[in-house]
C-alpha cells in the first residue's frame, strides 16, 4: 500500500522527529476498529498521541507507522505538517515497526533524534514530552526511555519490566558505577515462560548476573514503550534485532541491551506517582506517570478516561458546579473557554447536569444551566443564563450555525437541530422538536412561547409569538395583535393529513 501521496516531506531544520507505533490491531480489545482509533474523551488516542508528540517536542516532523485499517489512521493525520506514513504489511513486533518507520526517513538532518510513542498512549503530555527531550538533549546517553512504576497486582502487569544491574553480580562483587544501570529490557510474556525455579541470566560490562522468575515478576518499574534514540547510532544497530523470544517478534526494546553491549550509555527518565514535580496546579491534579499509560481492554481504555475525567473536574471544581464529578462530558475545547472566561474574573455560574454530553464545537456562555443527560454537539452558540433541560438533544454540523438567545429556556425531552436561530427569553417547552436545514434554516424571533407536541422545520416565527400543538413546515408565523396589544396565539395548526382510509374506529 502506498502512501506517498499522504505524507509530506521531513523538515531538516528540526533535529527531532517523533514515530508513533500505529500498525497493530490489539486483539485483546476485542473490536475490528484497531486500539488507537478507539477515542479517549472524545478524540482517537492515536491523534492525542501526535498531538503531544509534536508540540512536546517543538517539532512537526513525525512518521506513523500504519497497518491495521492503515487508510482510516492516515486519514486522520494527513494534514499533520511534515508528516510521512510507513505502511508495515506485516506486524512482526515493535522492532520491525521501527525498522519500517526508520526506512521512510530520507532527509533527517544531522544529529538528528528520535521518540518513539506508542498509539495506544492516548493520555500523553505534552509538557512531559517535552521535559523527557530536554533530559535527552542534556545527557550523553545513546538511548533513554520513559518508565514508570506499576501501582496494581502483579499478576495483572503485562508491561515489560526495566531489569537494573544489581548492588553484586552473581560472584558476590560490588557493582561499582554499574549499580542500577539499565542492563535490559525484558517483556512479560516471555518472564511468565519461564519455569518457578529458572534463572534469568544477563552480562553486563564483563559481570554476570542473575534474576529469578520471581524477581522479574515483582519488579514495579516498567517501560512506556516511549523511547528516545540517537538516530545514527539507531540505524547502525537497528539491523542487529533478532526474534528470539516467547512471541517470535523483533523487539524494540533489545535495543537496550545491544547498545549496552556495544559500549554505549542506556539512561532512564523515571516518573514516579508520588514525585513532588509530577504534579501542576494548571493541570488539575493530573500526574505524569497516568501518561504513560497504555490500555489492552475496553476496562483500560474507560480508567484512562475516568483519569481525564478527574482531571478536568479538578480544573473546574472551583468555576462551575457538577451534579455528578464522575458522570459528565467537556470536550477540552469547551473546557478552555471556561478558563478564559474565568480569567476575566466575572463569575462563570455553570451548572452541568449528571450524565450530560458538551461536545466540541459548543460555545458556552456565563449562567448556563444544563440538566441531566442532556447533549449538546456542534456548532452551537449560547447566550447567558441559557437554561437546557433534562434529555434535551441540540446538535448542528460544522458548517451550521445553531445559535440560542439570552435567558432562553429549553425544556425536558426537546430535539433541535441544525441551522437555527432562537431569540431572547424564548420558552421552548416539553415536547418540542426543530429542524433547520442549510437550505431552510429556522428562525424564532425573541419573547415567543413553543409548547405542546410541536414540529418545527425551515420556518421563520416573528417575536413575541404563542405556537402550541402545531406542525410548522416551511411556514412564516406573523405577530398579530388586537388593539390591546394581545398577540394572536398560534394552535393546532397541522398539516393535511394524508392515508386517511387506513384509519379505522375499533
Amino acid at each position: 500500500m502506498n502512501f506517498n501521496a499522504k505524507s509530506k516531506k521531513l523538515n531538516p531544520k528540526h533535529k527531532s522527529i517523533s514515530v508513533i507505533l500505529a500498525g497493530g490491531r490489539g486483539k485483546r480489545i476485542k473490536s475490528e476498529i484497531p486500539k488507537v482509533l478507539h477515542a479517549l474523551w472524545g478524540i482517537p488516542s492515536v491523534v492525542r498521541v501526535s498531538q503531544a508528540a509534536s508540540k512536546g517536542l517543538n517539532s512537526p516532523n513525525q512518521v506513523v507507522v500504519v497497518g491495521m485499517k492503515a487508510q482510516d489512521v492516515a486519514d486522520l493525520l494527513k494534514d499533520m505538517p511534515n508528516t510521512v506514513f510507513a505502511y508495515q504489511e506485516v506486524q512482526k513486533g515493535t522492532g520491525h515497526a521501527l525498522q519500517v518507520a526508520v526506512s521512510r526517513i530520507i532527509n533527517a538532518g544531522a544529529k538528528s533524534n528520535l521518540y518513539v510513542f506508542p498509539g495506544d498512549a492516548g493520555l500523553l503530555d505534552a509538557e512531559l514530552v517535552s521535559k523527557f527531550r530536554r533530559r535527552f538533549e542534556k545527557s550523553s546517553s545513546a538511548a533513554m526511555m520513559l518508565t514508570g512504576e506499576y501501582k496494581g497486582p502483579v499478576e495483572l502487569n503485562m508491561y515489560g519490566r526495566i531489569v537494573r544491574v544489581p548492588e553484586r553480580d552473581t560472584a558476590g562483587s560490588h557493582s561499582g558505577d554499574d549499580y542500577r544501570k539499565v542492563a535490559e529490557i525484558m517483556q512479560a510474556k516471555d518472564i511468565l515462560k519461564m519455569q518457578p525455579d529458572q534463572d534469568h541470566k544477563i552480562v553486563y560490562h564483563g559481570r554476570e548476573y542473575h534474576f529469578t522468575r520471581k524477581q522479574l515478576l515483582e519488579n514495579r518499574e516498567f517501560d512506556s514503550g516511549m523511547i528516545a534514540f540517537r538516530y545514527d547510532l539507531l540505524k547502525k544497530y537497528l539491523g542487529r534485532l533478532k526474534s528470539d523470544n516467547v512471541q517470535k517478534e523483533l523487539y524494540m526494546t533489545d535495543l537496550v541491551r545491544i547498545f549496552n553491549d556495544a559500549g554505549h550509555r542506556v539512561e532512564s527518565f523515571e516518573i514516579k506517582k508520588d514525585a513532588k514535580d509530577a504534579k501542576d496546579a494548571k493541570t488539575g491534579g493530573f500526574q505524569f506517570a497516568d501518561a504513560l499509560l497504555g490500555f489492552n481492554s475496553r476496562s483500560e481504555l474507560k480508567k484512562m478516561e475516568a483519569i481525564l475525567r478527574a482531571k478536568y473536574f479538578e480544573t473546574l471544581k472551583d468555576i462551575l458546579t457538577f451534579e455528578d464529578e464522575e458522570n459528565f462530558f467537556l470536550d477540552s475545547e469547551v473546557v478552555r473557554r471556561i478558563l478564559r472566561m474565568d480569567e476575566t474574573g466575572i463569575p462563570v455560574d455553570i451548572t452541568i447536569g449528571e450524565g450530560c454530553h458538551i461536545g466540541k464545537g459548543v460555545r458556552v456562555n456565563r449562567g448556563l444551566k444544563v440538566g441531566k443527560r442532556a447533549v449538546l454537539e456542534g456548532n452551537i452558540m449560547l447566550g447567558q443564563k441559557v437554561s437546557i433541560g433534562e434529555n434535551v438533544h441540540i446538535s448542528a454540523y460544522p458548517h451550521q450555525e445553531l445559535r440560542i438567545g439570552d435567558r432562553a429556556e429549553i425544556f425536558s425531552g426537546d430535539i433541535i437541530k441544525g441551522n437555527t436561530k432562537i431569540g431572547s427569553n424564548v420558552k421552548i417547552e416539553t415536547g418540542v422538536t426543530i429542524t433547520g436545514s442549510d437550505e431552510h434554516p429556522v428562525v424564532i424571533g425573541d419573547n415567543c412561547v413553543i409548547k405542546g407536541t410541536s414540529y418545527i422545520y425551515g420556518s421563520t416565527i416573528d417575536p413575541d409569538n404563542f405556537i402550541q400543538h402545531s406542525v410548522l413546515i416551511r411556514k412564516l408565523v406573523l405577530k398579530i395583535a388586537d388593539k390591546a396589544g394581545r398577540v394572536q396565539k398560534v394552535r393546532y395548526i397541522l398539516p393535511h393529513p394524508e392515508g386517511m382510509d387506513s384509519i379505522k374506529p375499533l
